[in-house]
């Protein structure tokens, strides 16, 4: 089990490396918020999709199948990578790993913070994580995974080996 753990980890840092955009527009934002639509539309998941910078929201839509409290594990799940700068699943996986919980390792509470996949942070060259793009309404690594393939399709990079493995 810590063997797959940690191959996730190491995935998933791979990924943050390599999914960083020179800049981000509000057009961009549209664009890429449909481009996560999309690729949740083609694998029948029922989600809500948010992008923020820190101080304002760029895009959000709630396909079918969501409710009120996926925009709740949007907001926690968004406050976690603008606190640590990680994506949500990357801490939650580093916590499983050391067997640590969130409170304890990094002062978040649960009322606000959620370790669960499903959001990556924005990377702009130069200067760091402006915001985060979101999604909830699905199992964590498949939320996780939606965004993070949607950002590389955007991106125009193959993930290759550190797609996570379904």
């Amino acid at each position: 089990m810590t063997d797959m753990i940690a191959d996730d980890i190491r995935r998933l840092e791979e990924q943050e490396r390599l999914l960083h955009f020179t800049r981000f527009s509000p057009d961009d934002a549209w664009a890429l918020g449909n481009r996560v639509r999309e690729t949740a539309l083609a694998i029948g998941a029922g989600v809500a999709i948010d992008i923020s910078l820190r101080d304002r929201t760029l895009f959000h839509c709630a396909l079918p199948g969501t409710s009120t409290d996926n925009l709740e594990w949007i907001r926690r799940k968004r406050n976690t990578v603008l606190r640590l700068w990680h994506s949500s699943y990357l801490v939650g996986r580093r916590l499983a790993l050391s067997g640590r919980e969130q409170v304890e390792a990094h002062n978040l509470s649960h009322s606000d913070f959620s370790v669960h996949g499903g959001s990556f942070p924005l990377f702009v060259a130069e200067l760091g994580c402006v915001g985060a793009v979101t999604v909830s309404g699905v199992p964590q690594r498949s939320d996780h995974a939606i965004v993070a393939d949607a950002i590389a399709a955007f991106l125009g990079i193959d993930l290759g080996a550190s797609r996570l493995p379904h």
